[in-house]
């Protein structure tokens, strides 16, 4: 008996022990939770029921549903808080979205107009062969189109009966030995083009030669060669042409928005995919006066240097127009710009989290950076990743408080959610049992716009008309119904009524005046 009663002092000895060091240790350790301000510490600014945000009290209670008031605390006001559109995103969420930022800064603009072009003979040395006689071809020296051809080489020898005659009339000229018939055979040969060898060799021999030989006037390659030996061929047909290699055009197309661009004398940069790290240097020669009305581009000559003959005909190119260096331009990445069919956008950092999209004027861009005319400053962060995202919740977050903006905002085209249940407190001055109405004085109803005002309202079937007396307060549920009327939807007894002050919601009962809910026989009056 002694040995339990020493165990049971020694437990308890144990007991006052542990809870003193339990004391200790908890007057000296601070939790992190009370570093932080926490709700209790804010002051709410009203208490409004869990299922009708409308009702609406400035202390704790019940609502007429039996439950709790929920506190409402004013928003904390942040300096980054620049109006609708303006999200805040944890720390956590900004990293796993991979956010990043730059900043807009005024740089040198270099514009680069990039596109492709085919590689042309240049025309202003390209010469086409016609003959100017009729005739057939005797004897063909080109062979195929692209053979190389050297100044006075032989083309092909002719027979017409044109140029036998003017041989002949220059054979009589000469027997007369007049000077005026002589000359004027002699032009006659120049004019059908009959080599000036030839027309010495025929005043030396005074032989008619059946064929005549055509030479080529200048270097260069053949191209589009027509005929064949024993072609009949007449003035008008087109023989061959002889082009150069030594300088050569690229024909490039350009967008209509990039046109305002090209001068010129602009420097371009040429590469085509068949040497691959070898660049050409050019210029522009000419920009052509009409815009294809199919592909909305306009046509650009360029000029390049063919030292080597390493460019021919029709190769395809990429080039690179650099247009004129603008030295004070607000740029961002291209990539930071949001593109819509109305609009640009891009997403701005507030800091601490905030985060808007706003709308921004472009203008010209090069292969990386974009010009902004307007809706950004020098300086200002903005996101260039993960932009989209932040900006479809900014425009949501817009969206939403446009539309519940208070009808006393100076946006009056914003639409405002009213209620059509409001509760609210009221005195029952006179009952129509008859006509299931009755005559209260209610409470200001703040939503509606209504004041104190005394009125005859219907009561539903749902509700008990036998419960309601002369001179009772209690809460009632105006609801608007069709055709601008108003009817008693529901009604609250507190346990306690007290007429002469406001009705106490920590002294409502849990009864709402319905058949569904309510055990009339439990109600008290």
């Amino acid at each position: 008996m002694i040995q339990n009663i020493k165990k049971v002092g020694f437990l308890a000895v144990g007991a006052i022990a542990g809870a003193f060091i339990t004391v200790a240790i908890t007057n000296f350790i601070i939790s992190p939770n009370d570093m932080v301000p926490t709700e209790q510490e804010r002051k709410p600014i009203h208490w409004v029921a869990p299922m009708d945000p409308g009702y609406k009290r400035d202390k704790p209670g019940k609502s007429p549903m039996g439950m709790d008031l929920i506190p409402v605390y004013a928003e904390t006001p942040s300096v980054n808080d620049a109006g609708p559109g303006t999200i805040r995103i944890s720390p956590e969420v900004v990293n796993n979205l991979g956010v990043r930022t730059v900043t807009a800064e005024r740089r040198s603009l270099h514009s680069e107009i990039k596109t492709v072009g085919y590689v042309q003979y240049d025309e202003d040395r390209l010469i086409h062969i016609h003959p100017r006689v009729e005739g057939w071809i005797e004897k063909l020296y080109i062979k195929a189109s692209g053979d190389p051809v050297t100044k006075g080489q032989p083309l092909y020898e002719i027979y017409s009966p044109a140029l036998v005659n003017a041989q002949e009339e220059l054979i009589l000229a000469l027997g007369r030995n007049n000077p005026r018939l002589l000359q004027a055979a002699e032009e006659r040969l120049k004019s059908l083009r009959v080599p000036s060898q030839a027309i010495q060799k025929l005043k030396r021999t005074k032989q008619v030669t059946q064929t005549i030989t055509q030479y080529a006037p200048q270097n260069g390659v053949v191209d589009n060669l027509n005929i064949r030996e024993g072609f009949f061929v007449k003035p008008g047909t087109t023989l061959m042409s002889i082009g150069t290699l030594d300088q050569v055009w690229v024909e490039a197309e350009i967008f209509e928005r990039e046109a305002f661009q090209i001068k010129n004398g602009l420097p371009v940069t040429m590469t085509l995919d068949f040497l691959p790290g070898r660049e050409w240097q050019g210029m522009v020669d000419y920009i052509y006066p009409t815009l294809d009305a199919k592909t909305r581009t306009i046509k650009v000559r360029l000029r390049f240097r063919n030292d080597n003959n390493e460019l021919k005909p029709n190769m395809f190119t990429q080039v690179v127009i650099h247009a004129k260096t603008i030295d004070t331009a607000l740029l961002v990445p291209k990539e930071a710009v949001i593109r819509t069919g109305s609009s640009n956008r891009v997403v701005l950092v507030l800091g601490d989290g905030y985060f808007k999209s706003v709308k921004v004027k472009t203008g010209r861009f090069d292969s990386e950076n974009i010009e902004i005319l307007s809706g950004l400053d020098s300086g200002n962060k903005i996101v260039s990743s993960a932009q989209f995202l932040l900006d479809s919740e900014s425009s949501k977050t817009s969206d939403f408080k446009r539309m519940n903006r208070k009808p006393d905002d100076k946006d009056t085209s914003s639409s405002y959610d009213i209620p059509s249940k409001i509760w609210v407190e009221a005195t029952i001055n006179s009952l129509m049992e008859g006509h299931r109405m009755i005559n209260v004085t209610h409470q200001a109803i703040q939503e509606w716009k209504w004041p104190i005002m005394t009125m005859d309202f219907i009561v539903a079937e749902n509700v008990f008309f036998s419960d309601l007396k002369e001179g009772m307060t209690l809460h009632i549920e105006i609801e608007k119904v069709e055709n601008n009327q108003y009817l008693i939807s529901n009604v609250h007894i507190p346990t306690s009524p007290t007429p002469d002050t406001e009705a106490d919601p920590d002294t409502l009962g849990n009864n709402i005046m319905n058949h569904d809910s309510m055990d009339h026989s439990k109600h008290n009056l």
